[in-house]
């Protein structure tokens, strides 16, 4: 089966990734009973007030998370760029989506500026335009950092290939509930 152009592409870019980009893979668990908590709570609220109907996702609350990190971390917000390291003021985060091609990553502008609410319906608008082969280029490039969530699809953890020029992204597993030391008890946490 012939490649489409964007195959090529996207196969050309993530070889590229691999071969003259330095990396090196980190790996945590974070606790996430509060996030858990305060997304319910949010969500809760949310249905009473003006912006009832849209709910907050997990992979709302880690872009904004993401963006805030970059913004306290600037030397992560960056593109590699051969013989320099091009550092970004601005947080534009990358979200990795699935289409039938491939993946492409639509860029959520400005994300340490907006609020949960707007970062979730941005993505989703987003996601659904880029399925539908809607988005303009201005729309998946330029991202300063990208995430990657297979948490949906109940991947404890992955190796998630940088999207050149970016210099970074984050892999985002499932939320399971683990039994942890918890205040000197073993509990059960998410």
């Amino acid at each position: 089966v012939p490649l489409t152009q964007i195959r090529k592409t996207i196969a050309k870019r993530l070889a590229l990734s691999i071969g003259p980009i330095p990396t090196f893979y980190l790996t945590t668990e974070v606790d996430m009973d509060r996030t858990w908590e305060a997304r319910e709570a949010l969500n809760s609220a949310g249905q009473r007030g003006s912006e009832a109907g849209t709910k907050i996702s997990f992979n709302d609350i880690i872009m904004k998370a993401t963006a805030a990190a970059l913004k306290a971390h600037p030397a992560c917000n960056a593109w590699w760029q051969d013989d320099r390291i091009r550092y970004w003021s601005e947080v534009h985060v990358s979200v990795a989506v699935a289409i039938e091609d491939g993946l492409i990553t639509p860029v959520v502008r400005h994300t340490d500026q907006k609020s949960l609410r707007e970062i979730g319906v941005e993505v989703r608008d987003l996601a659904g335009r880029a399925r539908e082969r809607r988005l303009a280029p201005e729309e998946y490039t330029g991202g300063t950092f990208s995430v990657s969530n297979l948490g949906m699809f109940e991947i404890d953890q992955f190796t998630a290939i940088i999207n050149p020029p970016e210099a970074g992204i984050l892999a985002v597993g499932s939320i399971v509930e683990k039994p942890v030391v918890h205040g000197g008890q073993v509990v059960p946490r998410k």
